[in-house]
């Protein structure tokens, strides 16, 4: 090899390596984000992992609800159905996608497009004794820059600025201690 060819290949590997280091260090880290006043989205780092209470489609939106271990284990156990509240700890992700028609399986069914948001629910009653025990952050999702941020009232459905951002509307269910989502029959 020549000495000039050397030095080019060094070149490029160089511009190689600028271009996709430079592109993971821009790169949003997701858990850096938190509602104003409220919840961090490192509070629920690992809920793609957390196991399935329920799905949804509302308008153009399929959702799932997504549990942790505590949360899981009061279904499992009758809350709130047996009148006893979830416990502290007890944390919900409601991941939602744009419904798109899958043209190509049987019956054509709707199935998750694109990311819109997620939304997140924790129970401490202590942090959140104005608001049912219960703190709410939703964070949207931009597809063309591939990252989140805190919802706003600019969006649909307005979203307050603050960890009570879900109250006003979860109030309609206090019964249920203030959780929309039932654990359906398995």
């Amino acid at each position: 090899m020549t000495r000039i060819s050397s030095w080019l290949m060094v070149i490029i590997v160089v511009v190689l390596v600028v271009l996709v280091g430079g592109r993971a260090i821009s790169a949003q880290d997701k858990y850096t984000l938190k509602v104003p006043n409220g919840l961090a989205f490192s509070e629920f780092k690992g809920y793609e992992g957390w196991q399935t209470i329920s799905v949804s489609h509302n308008g153009e939106m399929l959702a799932v609800i997504l549990g942790n271990p505590a949360m899981v284990d009061a279904y499992k156990a009758g809350v709130p159905g047996n009148g006893k509240p979830f416990p502290d700890g007890a944390k919900m992700a409601k991941i939602h996608w744009n419904a798109k028609k899958n043209e190509t399986a049987p019956g054509q069914p709707l199935v998750a497009g694109t990311l819109h948001d997620v939304d997140f629910m924790v129970k401490d009653g202590k942090r959140f004794s104005d608001s049912g025990g219960w703190g709410y952050g939703e964070f949207e999702y931009d597809a063309a820059s591939d990252t989140f941020r805190p919802g706003t009232a600019a969006d649909k459905p307005p979203q307050g600025n603050d960890a009570k951002c879900g109250f006003a509307c979860h109030t309609v269910v206090k019964k249920q201690d203030y959780v929309f989502t039932e654990y359906p029959k398995r």
